[in-house]
């Protein structure tokens, strides 16, 4: 095909981005004011101690970003936890986890195309909900092909302005706790109240608010020299986002502790900021978190493009449409494209049942990232040096356990159409394969690799 005829360096990716911008690629991705969609919820399952569910999730989630900054370590390439998984346990496996995955980056673009219509359309009642969502589907698309390098100047944009819309907040939030006799500033912490079933519960769903930090490895192949720069990257956008969010509940239960009197849980975030600003400062956290939707959604379809871009051009999916880079942007467009496509189900569908599923693929991805580490790093290897075993087998494995513990908690719906997606996936495969009589078709990713190689412990038998 001409794809596999035309020179590597017409097939890579610009490498232009560092830790500074993979950090804000991430942040904008997870939308640091994001932290007020699942506020309500949390707050009550809780009973006012949300600040220490986020401490809890992040502390969790971090051992998953080490396993994947392990893995970036090793396959620096384009494809996330598809190249982690093929890597470690085959091109069958690969397959399945890239395809479920794949349900993830498409629907938080939905995601929050949904979000942006339905808060602007309450801001101002006289345009059309479907206006405000066909528009931000076309500028982010466009965005996308350009380049990543545009992206990432208006995330750094995005993530300045809900970086100060917080700062501006925790101001007002002091000035106003100033005023009034506080009963504990360590109440949001622990108190006598505090349930622990309640606390856990909380933290599974505050887990939806971490969703992105493995968008980082996506972009290896845009990266300058990402096997030191996407394990960074990682770990330090989980501890941000954490420390972010933490800070900002800390501040909202101290500033609205009656977590019992919320005019609707599912916009608890709006009786908060009315207490602290009034109406004029609810109005501006509308806008501001809808500027945040955008990035994250510029975000998730440039990851979910680079997803597809790697699985078509290993020729899992069609080489000749999905592994092409635009001659001039170079970006996938094609894939760019039917990512936006498929976002305009937002014109339809309802947020309650998107978001209902959103995780059930980002939570499976993470269970075979940690395994990947403990199968690449310690049994390939077969080594068993106290080290190695803490390194390579009990951190994954304690990450493993816990995201395998969330996964468990997502509702029967997720499950259910979970299931049906990668159901199709496997179907998908046995037909590519004629029922395995045939292998999982690939190239060889070596040619794509300008980064310099750090030395494994041992090379993996399952690494190509």
């Amino acid at each position: 095909m001409t794809t596999s005829a035309s020179p590597p360096s017409q097939r890579r990716m610009k490498r232009v981005l560092g830790v500074p911008s993979l950090v804000l690629f991430a942040l904008a991705y997870m939308v640091p004011l994001g932290v007020f969609t699942t506020y309500g919820v949390g707050t009550e399952l809780t009973k006012g101690h949300l600040p220490l569910a986020y401490i809890v999730i992040m502390t969790a989630l971090l051992f998953t970003a080490y396993s994947y900054g392990r893995m970036a370590k090793l396959i620096p390439f384009a494809g996330s936890a598809y190249s982690y998984a093929r890597g470690a346990f085959g091109e069958r496996v690969g397959f399945v986890s890239g395809w479920t995955i794949l349900a993830d980056y498409m629907l938080l673009p939905l995601v929050n195309y949904l979000v942006i219509g339905l808060y602007l359309g309450e801001l101002l009642p006289g345009v059309p909900v479907w206006v405000w969502i066909a528009g931000a589907i076309v500028s982010t698309t466009v965005l996308n092909v350009i380049g990543i390098k545009l992206v990432t100047s208006v995330n750094l944009a995005l993530c300045t302005a809900q970086a100060l819309f917080i700062l501006v907040f925790i101001v007002l939030s002091t000035r106003l706790l100033s005023g009034e006799d506080v009963p504990s500033l360590m109440a949001p912490f622990y108190s006598e109240t505090l349930p622990f079933d309640g606390l856990l519960d909380g933290a599974a769903i505050l887990c939806f608010t971490f969703l992105g930090f493995d968008a980082i490895s996506a972009l290896s192949e845009d990266s300058k020299n990402p096997r030191r720069t996407v394990p960074r990257a990682i770990l330090i956008s989980v501890v941000i986002a954490g420390i972010v969010a933490t800070t900002a509940v800390y501040f909202s239960q101290l500033a609205y502790p009656d977590w019992t009197n919320f005019t609707n849980v599912d916009t608890a975030a709006t009786d908060v900021f009315r207490t602290v600003g009034g109406d004029v400062f609810n109005t501006i956290f509308i806008a501001a978190y809808v500027a945040g939707c955008v990035g994250s959604a510029m975000s998730s379809q440039a990851s979910g493009a680079r997803i597809l871009f790697a699985m078509g051009r290993d020729g899992v999916l069609s080489k000749r449409f999905f592994g092409t880079l635009h001659p001039r942007f170079r970006t996938p467009v094609p894939a760019i494209i039917i990512l936006g496509a498929i976002s305009s189900v937002a014109l339809v569908v309802d947020l309650t049942t998107v978001v209902s599923v959103l995780s059930f693929g980002a939570l499976f991805a993470y269970v075979m990232v940690n395994l990947a580490v403990i199968k690449t790093y310690l049994i390939d290897t077969r080594t068993k040096d106290r080290m190695s075993v803490l390194k390579y087998g009990i951190v994954p494995g304690v990450g493993a356990a816990i995201v395998f513990w969330l996964w468990t908690s997502l509702s029967a719906t997720a499950f259910i159409v979970g299931a049906a997606w990668a159901a199709i996936g496997i179907g998908y495969l046995l037909y590519m394969t004629r029922l395995f009589t045939r292998s999982v078709p690939k190239i060889d990713l070596s040619e794509f690799d300008e980064a310099p190689h750090e030395t494994p412990p041992a090379q993996p038998s399952g690494q190509r």
